[in-house]
């Protein structure tokens, strides 16, 4: 048995986990779950077909003869021609020259989706919902909390529609620690500062209801946040970037949900 929290932090009452959250552990599994869903959102990007190779520059191998390359100390690749002083003789379309086309450029063909089969996927799931129970793997994932796990509420927290009063069940349940966390970003490395993706974000609470009421919109503005639904619940959601146990808040509804699914 669990107790149930109401939207001040007191105990109301206790509830009985449904048997999910005894799924054997399985990180494995979950790993695999997440990547398919990162892989099979991924889009598909390319080069133009015709890259470097809008030039009139062509190959000239004939050692004696008109327009021969003999003893003109040369590379004989495929240059240009005919045209104005500043680019007769520049050697264009091969993969070393500059201005040539890329060797092997990327494709739009290249399939970047990945198949995991439904039981394995339903099994990711499971273990991820299991894991959120577990405070071990909950403290390893960096999450600060007080408070005993699984945290479940009353169902008066899915009609809270304003930030502030979510911000106040959120430090009644002392939780607040974690929301600070989240605050804190940090700038990327790499290419991805140039394209619009300047700052890594933390993840924080998630919140699983059984019908949202207005607390969607109360918890869009809280970073780090999230809110979905019983038959909204994936993998990526329970386990971010492939690590499980993410800090959850349970509504009671959603509790009876999965004691039915």
């Amino acid at each position: 048995m669990v107790k149930i929290f109401d939207i001040n932090g007191n105990v109301s009452g206790e509830i009985e986990l449904p048997p999910i959250f005894s799924t054997p552990y399985r990180p494995d599994i979950i790993q695999r779950a997440v990547l398919a869903a990162q892989a099979n959102r991924r889009q598909p990007y390319g080069v133009d077909p015709l890259a470097g190779k809008r030039t009139s520059a062509h190959f000239r191998g004939a050692r004696r003869g008109f327009g021969s390359m003999q003893n003109r100390e040369m590379a004989r690749g495929p240059r240009v021609f005919g045209s104005n002083p500043g680019q007769d003789f520049r050697e264009r379309f091969a993969p070393q020259a500059r201005g040539g086309r890329q060797a092997h450029p990327p494709k739009t063909s290249k399939i970047w989706s990945l198949k995991i089969n439904d039981t394995e996927r339903r099994l990711a799931i499971a273990s991820a919902i299991a894991a959120t129970a577990n405070s071990d793997l909950v403290k390893a994932r960096g999450h600060r909390f007080s408070a005993e796990l699984p945290i479940i509420i009353e169902d008066d927290i899915q009609k809270i529609s304003k930030t502030k009063e979510l911000m106040k069940i959120f430090t009644a349940l002392k939780l607040d620690a974690d929301l600070d966390r989240a605050r804190k970003r940090t700038i990327r490395a790499g290419r991805g500062k140039m394209r619009g993706r300047k700052y890594k974000h933390r993840k924080s609470l998630l919140m699983v209801i059984a019908e949202d009421k207005g607390v969607g919109k109360a918890a869009k503005a809280v970073q780090g946040v999230d809110v979905c639904t019983v038959s909204g619940l994936n993998a990526e959601l329970l386990a971010p970037g492939g690590h499980p146990g993410r800090l959850t808040i349970w509504s009671r509804s959603a509790i009876e949900q999965l004691a039915e699914k």
